[in-house]
This record gives C-alpha cells, structure tokens and sequence, in this order.
C-alpha cells in the first residue's frame, strides 16, 4: 500500500487548516484594494471583509476558522500566488527603499562613486542638485540642526524612483 492510499491523519489535517486559517488570515490584512484583486469565491470576500470589520479578539478567532474552512472548498492557489505576489513586491520595495537611503548616506557622506551609481539608474537626475542638497545635510549634521535637508535629499531621491 503506498503512502498516497492512506488516509490522512488528524495531525496532518489539523496542520493542513491551520496552514488555510494562516492564509486566510493574512487575507484580512490585505489592503481593500489588493483584496479585490485576488481571485476568491464570493462568499470567502465576505467573511474576509467581515472579519476586517471585528475588533473582539474570540469573535475575530472564530471568523478566522470559518474563513480557513471557507478556504477548504475555494482553490487555494490563485489566493496564495496573488500573496506571494504581494511579498515579493513588499520586498522589492523595501530593497529600493534601503537603495535610496544608501545613496543619501553615501551622498551626504561624499562617498565615490554614488552620484555615478545614481546616473547609471537614473540618467535624468539632477546630480549637481543632490550634491548641493547632500553639502547642505553635511552642514546640518554639523551643527547638530533638525535633519531637515537630510530628509529633503531623500524626498528627492525617492522623487527619482517611483517605486518607493
């Protein structure tokens, strides 16, 4: 008898809806624009915009385990790669996010080769622009100022990248 003939067992059931209630709840947390992206059953986008809804810790429990065996009858894939879609672009902007504050540390810092690295992604940015705003942040820490142009820099860095 081969392992594909045995019935699954209570644990692995159990680990199989705990795996949909996790997925389910992470629905939840979905912007209301990313929720209507995702291929679900109707009645799943309900449950799962009624338990956005809840505040009480149990009654919000108990809709996430009807959520998760909402999920047991949906096609769980179409949900779980519209989620993994969404952690690969949260990735992506938190890559580019930690780009653009490296430029500026390397900026403000006048580190070589930055302000070529910066051209070299973006050929329109004004570099004699950022140099001056990264001397005028170089001033600020100096004096120990409110990193106002620090922040300036990076607004104009981020200006430049429209993902972040």
């Amino acid at each position: 008898m081969s392992t594909d003939d045995r019935p699954k067992s209570r644990s692995q059931k159990k680990r199989e809806m705990t795996a949909l209630q996790d997925t389910g709840a992470r629905l939840v947390e979905l912007s209301p624009e990313a929720l209507s992206r995702v291929e679900m059953p109707e009645t799943l986008r309900r449950a799962v915009l009624e338990a956005r809804k809840m505040k009480g810790h149990e009654a919000r429990r108990r809709q996430l385990q009807y959520i998760g065996s909402l999920m047991r009858d949906a096609d769980p894939e179409p949900i779980r790669r519209a989620l993994e879609i969404k952690d690969q672009d949260r990735l992506a902007d938190s890559r580019a996010f930690q780009r653009l504050e490296r430029w500026r540390d390397g900026l403000v810092e006048a580190l070589p080769g930055v302000a070529e690295e910066i051209l070299a992604s973006y050929p329109a940015a004004d570099v004699e622009r950022l140099a001056r705003m990264a001397a005028e942040a170089r001033r600020e820490r100096e004096k120990n100022a409110p990193p106002k142009a620090f922040r300036a820099l990076f607004r104009a860095l981020r200006d430049l990248d429209s993902r972040v």
